[in-house]
C-alpha cells in the first residue's frame, strides 16, 4: 500500500477492545458489522432523491451507498489506500438518514438540531447491536462523521468516500431526473457536458479518473482545481433544476409533515416509543428522533396510519 494509506495495524482503536481475528484485519471486521446491521438493511425501503417513485430503477438510499462504495474501492485501490477502510466508511456514511432523506431531516431541523452524519455516527456508536453500538474503529466513525462538504476527515479514504459519495449522487441523480422527465441529458449545459462527458458512464468515468490522476502520490485526495469548480456547479445546477422542482417537490410537504406530526407525537407520548428506545440514553426529544431515523419511509408511514386512522372494529 501507499505510504499515505491507513494501516489497521496503526489504528487508534476501539472504545471497547476486541480479541485478535485469526481472518479479518480491524476494518475488515468493521465493514462486515455495517454490512449486516439492520440499519444497512433499512436503507432499501429510505428515499433518495424522488418520494415513493412508481418504477423498479430509481435509486435509494441502499443503491446509492452501493454506488458510492464502489467508486470509492476504485480510487482506493488506484491510489493504493486501504480498501477496507474505504469501503467500510461508505458502507456505513447514511445509516442515519430519516425516512424520505432530506424531507425528514428538513423536518425534524424545525424541532431540534439534526444532520444525517451526526445521526450515522450515533447509530453505530449506540444505536446498533441493542443499544451497545458496534464498537467501530476510530477511522470509520471519523469517515462516517465526515463524509459531508463540511468535515475534515483525519484520513485520505475518508477524503475519498466524501468526494466518492458527492460524484455518486450528483450523476446518478441526472440519471434519474432524464427518467423521470425533469430534465433531458441536452438540459444539461453544454460547458458540463464538454468536460464531464455527454452521458452517466463518460460522466462517472471522467470525475473518477480526475480524482485518481490529481490524487496520486499526494496526502491529500481531491479533483483538480477545473473538476473540483465544475463538479460544485454541476451540484448547484442540480440544486437550481432537479431537486428544487415541482416533480421532486410535489409530495414532499405531506412527508415533511407526517414527519413533523411523528415528532411531536411521540415527544408527548413518549411512552409510545418501543421500550429498546426507551432505555437508550438521552432526552424525550432525542429518544423521538433516535425511533423517527430508524423508520424506513414504508414504516413511517404505517406508523403515521396507525396513530391517525381508526381501525375497524370486530368482536
Amino acid at each position: 500500500m501507499s505510504e499515505y494509506a491507513a494501516k489497521a495495524a496503526d489504528s487508534k482503536g476501539r472504545e471497547r477492545p476486541l480479541a485478535e481475528d485469526g481472518l479479518r484485519t480491524d476494518f475488515q471486521r468493521d465493514r462486515d458489522r455495517i454490512l449486516h446491521c439492520k440499519a444497512f438493511r433499512r436503507l432499501k425501503h429510505k428515499t433518495q432523491v424522488f418520494l415513493s417513485p412508481e418504477g423498479d430503477h430509481y435509486r435509494t438510499r441502499l443503491t446509492h451507498t452501493l454506488e458510492v462504495s464502489q467508486i470509492a474501492r476504485t480510487i482506493a485501490r488506484a491510489l493504493r489506500l486501504n480498501e477496507d477502510l474505504t469501503e467500510a466508511i461508505a458502507l456505513g456514511h447514511d445509516l442515519g438518514h430519516t425516512p424520505y432523506g432530506h424531507a425528514g431531516e428538513k423536518a425534524l431541523n424545525e424541532f431540534t438540531h439534526f444532520a444525517h452524519n451526526e445521526q450515522s455516527l450515533r447509530m453505530v456508536d449506540v444505536l446498533e447491536y441493542n443499544g451497545e453500538g458496534m464498537n467501530l474503529c476510530f477511522e470509520v466513525r471519523d469517515g462516517i462523521l465526515n463524509h459531508t462538504s463540511k468535515g475534515k476527515p483525519a484520513t485520505l479514504e475518508g477524503q475519498i468516500v466524501a468526494w466518492s459519495d458527492r460524484i455518486a449522487y450528483i450523476n446518478h441523480d441526472i440519471d434519474d431526473a432524464v427518467r423521470a422527465g425533469v430534465i433531458s441529458e441536452t438540459d444539461i449545459p453544454a460547458h458540463f457536458r464538454r468536460l464531464f462527458g455527454e452521458r452517466h458512464a463518460a460522466r462517472l468515468n471522467s470525475m473518477i479518473m480526475d480524482i485518481i490522476t490529481s490524487s496520486e502520490n499526494n496526502p491529500r485526495v481531491a479533483p483538480s482545481e477545473t473538476f473540483e469548480r465544475e463538479i460544485m456547479n454541476l451540484r448547484q445546477y442540480m440544486f437550481d433544476n432537479v431537486y428544487s422542482s415541482p416533480v421532486a417537490k410535489a409530495e414532499e410537504y405531506k412527508a415533511v409533515d407526517m414527519i413533523k406530526f411523528l415528532y411531536k407525537h411521540f415527544t408527548k407520548y413518549p411512552e409510545l416509543i418501543p421500550e429498546e428506545f426507551r432505555r437508550m440514553d438521552g432526552s424525550a426529544e432525542q429518544k423521538a428522533v433516535d425511533y423517527i431515523s430508524m423508520m424506513s419511509d414504508n414504516y413511517a408511514v404505517k406508523c403515521f396510519t396507525d396513530i391517525t386512522v381508526p381501525k375497524n372494529w370486530n368482536k
